[in-house]
């Protein structure tokens, strides 16, 4: 298992990945990461057809001083698309309130190949006609990666 983790306040742009600056990596040479970004390289290491591993996000998100009040997210993206189905929405009633939001994903690696894994912020709205947040705040953002098959 390896775990990557941003204690710090950091404002996050829509569409952009949540920046991790320390880690216990994985030492096998499985996942790949610089500190101070969010992209994680998954490799597909193994003599099955694929590596598969769990990935969830667990962080408090809130709407940044200066912004309105109004429904955020975050989802695990791979290879930059966002998954649906990790998409994790909260409406905080005021400016600088922070909630806690977890998201999974399975993501699956073929033999020999690469994916390229992040949180990002994304819209966190349903209806078309309202505008999504510019900027969330992440604080105590943590990600751990266990590889499961």
């Amino acid at each position: 298992m390896a775990e990557y983790l941003n204690v710090s306040d950091v404002d996050v742009s829509l569409n952009d990945a949540i920046p991790f600056t320390n880690s216990i990596p994985c030492n096998k040479g499985y996942i790949f990461h610089e500190d101070g970004t969010g992209v994680f390289t998954f490799r597909g290491i193994t003599s099955n057809c694929f590596a598969r591993y769990q990935v969830t996000f667990n962080g408090n998100i809130a709407v940044p001083t200066g912004g309105t009040a109004g429904p955020i997210a975050v989802a695990i993206s791979v290879d930059g698309e966002a998954r649906p189905s990790s998409t994790a929405i909260v409406t905080p009633a005021a400016v600088e309130e922070y909630n806690n939001v977890t998201s999974t994903a399975i993501v699956t690696v073929p033999r020999a190949c690469c994916k390229t894994v992040s949180v990002r912020a994304v819209s966190g709205v349903t209806d078309p006609a309202d505008t999504p947040a510019p900027t969330i705040t992440v604080a105590n953002a943590n990600l751990t990666v266990s590889r499961i098959a």
